[in-house]
C-alpha cells in the first residue's frame, strides 16, 4: 500500500488525482476505485493498478 495525498476530487466528474507521499508523483482516481469517500487534502492509502492511459490509483481509503 501506497500513502498520499488528494490534491484533487471532483464528486460531479467522479476523478480525480492523488500525490504519493514517497516520490511525489500524482495518479488518476475515478470514484470506481474508491473504499472511503475522499476530499481535497485526505491522507489517503491506495494501490496502484495499470489503466489505459498509465496508473492509476485503486483500493482508495482514507489514512
Amino acid at each position: 500500500m501506497k500513502e498520499g495525498t488528494v490534491k484533487f476530487f471532483n464528486d460531479s466528474k467522479g476523478f480525480g488525482f492523488i500525490t504519493d507521499d514517497a516520490d511525489g508523483k500524482e495518479y488518476f482516481v475515478h470514484v470506481s476505485g474508491l473504499i472511503d469517500e475522499i476530499r481535497e487534502n485526505d491522507r489517503v492509502t491506495f494501490d496502484l493498478k495499470e489503466g489505459r492511459k498509465g496508473l492509476n490509483a485503486v483500493d482508495v481509503k482514507i489514512a
